[in-house]
This record gives C-alpha cells, structure tokens and sequence, in this order.
C-alpha cells in the first residue's frame, strides 16, 4: 500500500492540483481553502488532502480506501520538504527541461481527452496559457523533487544476500507479490518510404520558401500557411514555427544540430529527419539557448505504395503459416527495423530493457492487437508509426507468455531484485526526511496537530 501511495501521490501531483471533480461543473470548482502545513516555503492546502483522496479513489476504481487524511497529510509533506532541500541544494532544473515535460503532458491529455479545449475545460482553467502555466510550476517541482530523490539514493545498491533475505521475509509473512501476466513479442516490420519524385518535390518546395523569406517575406507566415507541424498554429511552443531550445531540449538530434550550427539570421538548407524535411531561421541566439522557427513539410505516400507494402507483407505471413518459411527466416529475409532485425525479431520494452511486457500496462494500442494471441499466433498487417522516426505496416508473433502467477525467487529474481532496491531506497529517503525536519521550518496548522505522524514533523 505504502509504495502505491507514493506513486500516487506523484500522479496526483502531475494531474490533480487543479483538478475539479468531474461530476462538477465550472462554477463548482473545489474551493481552496485553509492551509494545511507550511513546509520550508512550500505549503499544503486542505483542499490538496481532498483531491489526494478523490485521485486515490478514483484510480482504486470502487476498492475500499483505507487510508487516513493525515497519511495522505505525510506523503504531500515529504514531497514538498524534498522539493524545498532541492532549492536549498542548490538543484537545477533548465527552462527547456520543464517546457519539454509540460508539452509531452498536455500531449497526453489532449490525446486522453480529446482536444485542449477539452483538457482546459476538465481541468478548470480559464485558458490553456493558465493550464500552460500551472502546469510549469507542477512540473518544475516534480523536477526538483526527482533530482533530489536521486542525489540521495545515487549510491545505493543491493547484494544477492538483500535480495534473498527481502524474499525470505515475504514469503514468512506471506506477502509474496503476485506478478501479471507478461507476453513476449516479434516482429516483421515493412518501413514505408515516398517515393523519389515526392522527396524532390518536398526539398524544391523548402528551397522556394527559404528564397522568399530572404527576399524579404515572412518566416512566420510561411510556416502558418505550410508547416506540417501541429504547434503551429497553437498558442504555446511551435506557434508560427518558433521554439526556444538548448543542446539539453527534447528535440531530435537532427534538429539541434542544425539549429546549433547557424548564426544569427541564417536559415538553413533543407534536411531530412523522422518527422519529415525541415528548414529553420534562427531568430536570436541567447547564451546557450536559441529561438528558432522552422517549417515542417511531410513528403506524401501514395496508396499504391501503401497497397504494395501490405500485399508483400499479407504474402510473408501466409508463407509462415503455411510452413514455406519460419518466422525467425521472414525476419532475417524481410524485416526493414534494425533495432529487431538481427534479434529474431523480439521486441524490446523500453521501460525494462528486457523482451517481456507487463499485459496490464501495454500501450493500449498494442494491447488490442496482441492480447488475443496464443502463443505462436501472428497478427495480420497493420499500419503503425513512431512519432519523429518512421511509418510502416508490420505483423507481430506472440513468442511466448507467462500467465500471472504468485513471485518465485528464481523465474522471478531480476523483479525481486528491483523491490529490493526500491524498498532500500524509500528506506533511505525516510532516514533522509526524518534527519531533515529537524532543521526545516515547519508550521503544522491545529487541525492537524492531532495526527499520529511517522516522522517528527511536530518536533516535539
């Protein structure tokens, strides 16, 4: 409970500040109220346990919540009095850095949602410059809060014997974990490429625009009427083509190095990325970061290509069901991806590094393509692309699956060993928050001085 707490709390904390309830409408916004705790200069509002609890409620979908409003008080302080000894450590965080969390956040929201309007009005701001806003600050201290959790536990680690011991001690109180289920996948992937007549279309076009803004038109304009980039004609970051970046921002390579290797006023030559071919001016160089403004134009592919990719492929699986072919042959003969290609085709989960994904916590995209699947069944074709990298059409074999099952040291070992060393860690952080307190400013208002505290936090 105590680890889905703290995941939690960070969720709320990403999501849930200036949330309202759904069931409410925009004149019923949650009032904020009194203040809870002052911690350092951080503080914690009553209406913040409220919303703590509803996040909790609403993510444990109907299951009891057994869990007190001063626990919730305690995980929220521990945060802030991390996020307060962040700026006491002097621990930086770039501006680019936090633009770049806020955008993929709003990314995932809208796409959640629906549309911005629709995330503006859910989460009850006034604009989506204020949700903008708002969610720089949040996501400014989860920074802070991330990087002073690292500084503290960077040395930690644990030996066999730990995690041996760790098990020993669940399985006495039996409170083994029980894993989901997990699936291995493979992969034949046909990458999708226009064709040469559409690539020199597309450069020509870029070479044309970049002739008319040197001759005096605006870059600006030129990206509103022709840029295939989203932002474009938004409010925020992209809007008329213009970013602000570092070397540190999360933008593609081929981006910063082009952006990086131009003076002041020069636009660049066309060049080619995942996304498509690009141009850019940089408008003004400052210090270490860069206004730029670019257009974005995406070379088309015709549906015959599009046709001629699925047949071949719909021809590769029908060779591996009939036997002509295995699937690890297909892969070696047909695949176009790299990263698979010389690995029988196994795909790798980026958020473990190893070939097993977590059924319950797939992309849900890819969730209902594969969940289906008997262990050496085969998807049909289907179309697929990464953002900033590629299209294609591919089939997946599910290679093998697991079914859930109650944690065994041996088949289990590598995630026993990542408990270990995540219950090392909080252990760690509350040996650091419990030392820290002492020479904290902290302000615990009467309603809550009653309550029954891990740590010290009352000083008494």
């Amino acid at each position: 409970m105590k680890a889905n707490i703290i995941l939690i709390a960070l969720l709320f904390i990403f999501t849930g500040i200036h949330a309202q309830d759904s069931t409410t409408s925009n004149s019923e916004r949650i009032k904020v109220d009194g203040v809870a705790v002052v911690i350092g200069k951080n503080i914690v509002l009553d209406s913040d346990i409220d919303k703590f609890k509803k996040e909790l409620e609403n993510r444990m979908e109907g299951a009891k919540l057994n869990i007190t409003d001063c626990e919730i008080l305690e995980e929220i302080m521990t945060q802030k009095l991390l996020a307060h000894h962040a700026v006491v450590d002097s621990v930086l965080v770039s501006e680019a850095e936090v633009n770049s969390q806020v955008e993929r956040n709003i990314s995932y929201f809208a796409q959640q949602l629906g549309s911005m309007e629709a995330v503006v009005e859910y989460y009850g701001f006034t604009d989506e410059e204020d949700l903008r806003e708002e969610l720089y600050t949040i996501q400014n201290e989860q920074l802070l809060i991330q990087r002073e959790k690292e500084s503290i536990t960077e040395k930690i680690d644990v030996t066999p014997e730990e995690v041996r011991n760790y098990f020993n001690n669940l399985e006495k109180e039996g409170n083994l974990p029980e894993f989901s289920a997990e699936i291995e996948l493979a992969q034949i992937v046909k990458t999708l490429k226009p064709s040469e007549e559409e690539t020199n279309r597309v450069i020509d076009k870029l070479n044309e625009i970049k002739k008319d803004v040197e001759d005096g038109y605006s870059f600006r304009l030129k990206a509103i009427i022709n840029s295939d980039d989203p932002a474009v004609s938004g409010n925020g970051p992209g809007a008329g083509g213009l970013y602000s970046i570092t070397r540190e921002s999360n933008f593609i390579k081929e981006f910063k190095e082009v952006a990086f290797s131009l003076d002041e006023g020069e636009i660049s030559e066309p060049f080619e990325s995942g996304f498509g071919f690009h141009i850019i001016l940089v408008e003004k160089i400052k210090g270490q970061e860069r206004d730029v403004r670019h257009i974005l134009i995406q070379p088309e592919i015709s549906q015959e290509e599009l046709d001629a990719s699925m047949d071949e492929l719909t021809k590769i699986r029908s060779q591996i069901l009939s036997g002509e072919i295995t699937f690890e042959e297909a892969v070696a003969k047909y695949s176009d991806d790299i990263t698979t290609k010389n690995n029988q085709g196994l795909i790798l989960n980026p958020q473990t590094n190893d070939t097993h994904f977590d059924l319950t916590r797939m992309d849900p995209n890819l969730y209902s393509k594969v969940s289906s699947l008997k262990p050496g069944e085969i998807t049909v074709p289907f179309y697929d692309e990464v953002r900033g990298e590629s299209k294609m059409h591919k089939i997946i074999m599910l290679k093998s699956k697991n079914e859930t099952h109650v944690a065994n040291f041996i088949d289990d070992y590598e995630k026993i060993q990542e408990l270990t060393l995540q219950k090392k860690e909080e252990e760690t952080i509350e040996d650091w928050a419990k030392d820290k307190i002492e020479d904290t400013y902290i302000k615990i208002n009467e309603d809550f001085k009653k309550c029954d505290f891990n740590k010290n936090w009352k000083k008494q």
